[in-house]
């Protein structure tokens, strides 16, 4: 098969490269759509260790796979396999399973390929009126959905007046925000500093987005949703959650600095990190994506595969207006 191999820092290179073989318990998915990830942009760069080149990247998939070896299912995928033994799996947190998998990386290759290899119940059937790009949202925006849980168990963001704000208007946030918004909270902003994804945002995304500078100094919030994961992110957060509110942290854009540990304390602010979903969360984002309740979907630029490379590189540059690029193999 063709796939788009990471060989090395800032280096991708389209290639044949061996056919999948399922394990007992798996199928083989033909990758229609895939989208490129920040986490996959961190790799690429060679900022992370869990993925050594050579590795095939990608784990936003959707495709189709052999039903009862008759006819094709249209499917998107649930990247993160676990093991469904452990005390996590058992508890329901099968995100913190000390055993899990994730697709693009080892063991697994990912996405960027025509084929994956995958567990039959790691596969959520798309509806017809539902294209693979729009499939292909539903990993990332099930991270927002998990968030948004979590935001919406928390004390702070309980009630019926919560006002949120989300930083950062890549997939992730843009996800968070819809989920924030389906699941009850009205109020809802976002920051980007890009000023042409901020204004594709608000003309194409019907988001109500503004840049840090828009903030009045007073102002402080009961949600905040980092995003993006820097320590001026974390920072900006500390700064504008209210006494008593809550800062969930989706970003891993780097591991130091920014959280107000003093603020947090006298003021008893929560911080909680956010890892991926559980699997009832991919299932239930991925429902209220096919019901209608996140929006059109159609905040995606497609490309080929075989142009994933400058793809990347557009998107480090900061050209990409869109939220999500989805590579077509």
């Amino acid at each position: 098969m063709k796939a788009l191999v990471y060989t090395g820092p800032e280096q991708l290179e389209f290639q044949d490269f061996a056919d999948p073989t399922p394990a007992d318990g798996e199928v083989i998915v033909n990758v229609e759509s895939v989208g490129i990830c920040g986490s996959d942009m961190h790799a690429f760069l060679g900022h992370d260790e869990r993925r050594p080149a050579p590795l095939i990247l990608g784990h936003e998939v959707a495709g189709t796979m052999m039903k009862w070896g008759t006819h094709e299912t249209r499917v998107t995928v649930n990247p993160l396999v676990s093991c469904g033994e452990c005390r996590a799996c058992k508890a329901g947190q099968d995100n913190l399973c000390p055993n899990r998998q994730i697709i693009s990386m080892p063991p697994r290759e990912g996405g960027f390929a025509e084929q994956i290899t995958m567990p039959t119940g790691n596969l959520v059937e798309v509806p017809d009126h539902v294209s693979a790009d729009q499939a292909a949202l539903a990993e990332p925006i099930a991270c927002g959905w998990h968030a948004a849980r979590i935001a919406r168990s928390h004390p702070a963001g309980a009630g019926m007046d919560v006002q949120a704000l989300v930083i950062g208007g890549g997939a992730i946030g843009l996800g968070a925000a819809l989920s924030l918004k389906a699941q009850g909270v009205s109020d809802v902003v976002m920051i980007e500093p890009n000023d042409l994804r901020r204004r594709y945002l608000i003309d194409h995304c019907g988001q109500t987005v503004i840049t840090e500078g828009d903030l009045f100094e007073e102002h402080q919030i009961d949600v905040v949703v980092d995003g993006v994961g820097y320590a001026p992110t974390r920072a900006l957060a500390s700064a504008k959650v209210r006494p008593g509110g809550v800062i969930v942290h989706i970003g891993l854009g780097s591991a130091e600095g920014g959280l107000d540990i003093r603020r947090a304390t006298l003021q008893e602010i929560t911080f909680v990190g956010t890892y991926t979903y559980t699997a009832q969360d991919f299932r239930d984002c991925a429902q209220a994506m096919f019901d209608g309740k996140l929006g059109a979907l159609d905040w995606v630029e497609t490309r080929r595969l075989s142009e994933g490379a400058q793809a990347f590189a557009d998107i480090r540059a900061g050209t990409v207006a869109a939220p999500k690029i989805i590579l077509k193999p």
